[in-house]
């Protein structure tokens, strides 16, 4: 079985700066790691090559050159190889044109049974790539999922998480799957999954290497765009109501907020 799991590099820290004039982040000399959420992705996908034995797991990430480290924690933690989609045309990129170039470069790799993802990326919070990839190559997808209950080489039965409880869904393959972290605890690599990544021989695919239509990457193929970025300005008033009983403490409250027209 063909496992691919999408990760993403994100800050590892909460001082992220955005470009006021593009509207995009500024990753450049700041502290990076492997997405903590895609860290349960990479932890199931290899949980599943311990029990079939005959998985191969294929890491793939879009970044800078230096999102390779990313893949290299992941190949520490037992994948096999990865691919890291790298060009300045792919800059900028909202969730769409992300989800684009990452489905176009798992149709160049090709078949792959089951494509893996976290829930999100901790520096965008917005849970849309992993299944516009799934949408934008036609397979099934399953979102907020917590247990992969069966796996077979013709089809995968999963627990996912609704809104008061579970449902169990099942698909053929291919499919794609998006996890959320209940679904394990991951390990800490050990000492010879270190040395396998730090020998390993990370992939680069640029535009032309996944055939991508120049019109749907990057900032010029995003059809959002962030128009204005402001830092948001904590301002606090109140006021304070008193009286001697509560009675006439709770008309007091009830009369500032019909002022308000919040009642």
């Amino acid at each position: 079985m063909k496992i691919c799991v999408l990760i993403k590099q994100v800050p590892a820290t909460d001082k992220v700066k955005i470009d006021e004039k593009t509207g995009t982040m500024v990753r450049s000399e700041m502290e990076a790691e492997l997405n903590p959420l895609d860290m349960y992705a990479v932890e199931e996908a290899v949980r599943i090559k311990e029990r079939l034995k005959d998985a191969h797991i294929t890491v793939i990430t879009m970044g800078p050159p230096s999102a390779s480290d990313a893949i290299k924690d992941a190949i520490s933690i037992g994948c096999d190889d990865g691919y890291l989609l790298t060009d300045r045309r792919f800059a900028g990129a909202d969730t769409w044109a992300t989800a684009y170039t990452l489905s176009a470069a798992i149709k160049k790799i090709g078949g792959f049974d089951l494509v893996l993802c976290g829930e999100r990326a901790t520096d965008g919070e917005t849970g849309q790539v992993g299944p516009s990839v799934g949408s934008q190559m036609g397979i099934p997808v399953l979102t907020y999922v917590s247990e992969i209950v069966e796996l077979t080489d013709k089809y995968v039965r999963v627990k996912r998480a609704i809104e008061g409880g579970h449902e169990i869904v099942e698909v053929d393959l291919p499919a794609l799957i998006s996890v959320v972290k209940e679904i394990n605890d991951p390990r800490i690599p050990n000492l010879s999954g270190k040395l396998k990544a730090k020998s390993a021989q990370v992939k680069n695919f640029d535009a032309i290497s996944i055939e991508a239509d120049q019109s749907k990457i990057g900032l010029g193929g995003s059809p959002t765009r962030v128009v204005k970025v402001f830092y948001p300005k904590l301002t606090r008033s109140g006021q304070i109501l008193r009286s001697k009983d509560p009675q006439s403490a709770a008309k007091a409250l009830l009369n500032f907020l019909k002022s308000k027209e919040i009642i």
